[in-house]
């Protein structure tokens, strides 16, 4: 096994050890708490960090980690692992099984393997460069889907995207075929294994988009921030690669 291959292993242990701790909390019900940013958290997310830390400590002492919940660990400068325990929090208190965990793995600053571990929906998207992509055990490819009037647009929140980018969002209305907000985490699993053409999200932080980056690319679809330029940024625009540069200007039409 190559040495990526067994980081990408290591990466779905660890998502997979998340999952082990978030579900009985999924199913019994769990208070919910207000970060300074109005965003909730749960105990489920930190258990979660914390237990994927302590594994990832033990597999790599050398690697940075970066988590959501608890900041960063130094490690040796090239490798840093990037954790969201609960990528949809709100999904997750709402008893919506759209949420996930999301664990990635930069080398030199860029993010070569990722997992998007839906562990409700009881589905993991998987990959690493030049492995290809994979969902459970199937290879996973995007769509063929070329005119933005026969795909699914897909997005987080529509109260988001309007607010933010009005304009955008009266674009998107008219121009695709099908409108959902089958988001967070699970919109980019669905843009990988085909079932969605485009996924968006204006407002990303680095634990919400570097583990899709890998997954996305490697199942032949391209994801960048909203102007297009950066791979991984403070937003994310994923399509099957297709239906990208429509995109991309239909978000910036004046």
């Amino acid at each position: 096994m190559s040495e990526l291959a067994n980081l990408l292993d290591i990466a779905r242990r660890a998502a997979a050890i998340a999952g082990e701790v978030i579900m009985p909390l999924y199913s019994a019900g769990i208070p919910v708490e207000l970060k300074a940013d109005r965003t909730p958290v749960t105990d489920a997310d930190r258990r979660a960090e914390l237990a994927m830390r302590e594994f990832l400590l033990r597999e790599c002492p050398s690697h940075a980690i970066l988590g959501e919940e608890f900041g960063e660990t130094p490690g040796d400068g090239r490798h840093r692992w990037i954790l969201d325990p609960i990528d949809g929090t709100k999904s997750f208190i709402h008893h919506v099984p759209l949420f996930g965990t999301l664990v990635a793995l930069e080398l030199d600053g860029e993010p070569v393997a990722g997992v998007i571990a839906c562990h409700a929906a009881g589905e993991t998207a998987y990959a690493a460069r030049g492995t290809g992509a994979f969902i459970n055990q199937s290879p996973a490819r995007v769509s063929e889907t070329a005119d933005l009037h026969d795909a699914t647009v897909l997005m987080t929140s529509f109260k988001r995207l309007p607010e933010r980018h009005p304009g955008a969002f009266q674009r998107l209305t008219a121009g695709a075929g099908l409108l959902r907000t089958w988001g967070d985490c699970y919109g980019y699993l669905a843009v990988a294994g085909g079932r969605a053409d485009v996924m968006l999200d204006p407002v990303m932080n680095i634990w919400d988009v570097a583990a899709l980056y890998p997954v996305i690319t490697e199942a032949g679809g391209r994801l960048t921030t909203w102007d297009g330029s950066r791979s991984v940024g403070d937003s994310a625009v994923a399509t099957n690669g297709a239906l990208h540069d429509r995109v991309i200007s239909l978000l910036h039409e004046q």
